[in-house]
């Protein structure tokens, strides 16, 4: 009887812990080393690596859901994932519309240019008169036109090829974070260089649909962020993809 007991408890425990996993529809560019992309037909990055350790914590299962950058904020708004992972920037236009996890990611703007014309720009003042590129949908093309001498600079935003020609001096630079620009400069055999120091912090977090369902699985997934940090997995994941931690603020 004790035994029927303890089978039937069981059995109970496995129904009600299947009956809270749920599916997370991620969305990503899987176009973003080393955050997210594809290599040997595999979406792999540091994004996919956090992501599939929160749910390792949450037990939910994942859907990864690439498309094109621009396109993941309509995705999210309409339902069809549940959030994006991919370096998204917290502002205040975009927590008006969304409920954001805590930051996961601490970085900031970078200027880069083609090797030779690192003097050229040592500061975001040095950007006037030029053409700038930028990543289409990203908080970039706002960083730069909230500078003093925004006027003054040709913003250009690229949905791809941004780095190819700024090496190709079709761009005088291109702003994206600092870390992926590191990573790009190193993994590239185009001629590029990080021109002065980074500007504006930035910090990067999961955004959810702000509505009960939204906020609820953002607090969910918030908890397992923090065990991510407490646990020491956040770093991990952090110090593999860029030989440092960068889920730490300095």
């Amino acid at each position: 009887m004790k035994k029927s007991l303890a089978i039937t408890a069981l059995a109970l425990t496995i129904s009600f812990s299947a009956a809270q996993a749920e599916t997370l529809n991620v969305g990503m560019s899987g176009g973003y080393f080393p955050f997210t992309f594809v290599k040997l037909d595999v979406l792999q990055g540091f994004e996919v690596d956090f992501i599939n350790a929160i749910a390792a914590e949450t037990g939910d299962e994942v859907n990864f859901v690439t498309m094109s950058f621009s396109g993941l904020v309509g995705a999210l708004e309409t339902g069809r994932i549940d959030t994006i992972a991919n370096q998204i920037t917290i502002t205040p236009e975009r927590q008006a519309k969304f409920a954001f996890s805590q930051p996961y990611v601490f970085d900031g703007a970078q200027v880069v240019v083609k090797a030779g014309n690192e003097d050229t720009i040592a500061s975001v003042e040095d950007l006037s008169g030029k053409t700038v590129a930028v990543n289409l949908g990203s908080n970039f093309e706002q960083l730069l036109s909230a500078l003093p001498n925004a006027d003054e600079i040709t913003i250009k935003t690229y949905e791809s090829n941004i780095a190819q020609d700024t090496a190709l001096g079709r761009v005088d630079a291109f702003v994206m974070d600092r870390v992926s620009s590191a990573q790009l400069i190193a993994q590239s055999p185009l001629p590029l260089a990080l021109a002065g120091k980074p500007f504006s912090e930035i910090r990067n977090a999961l955004p959810f649909r702000n509505d009960d369902e939204g906020t609820a699985l953002r607090d969910r997934i918030d908890a397992a962020i923090t065990t991510l940090q407490e646990n020491g997995t956040l770093t991990e994941i952090s110090e593999k993809w860029f030989g440092a931690d960068i889920s730490v603020a300095e």
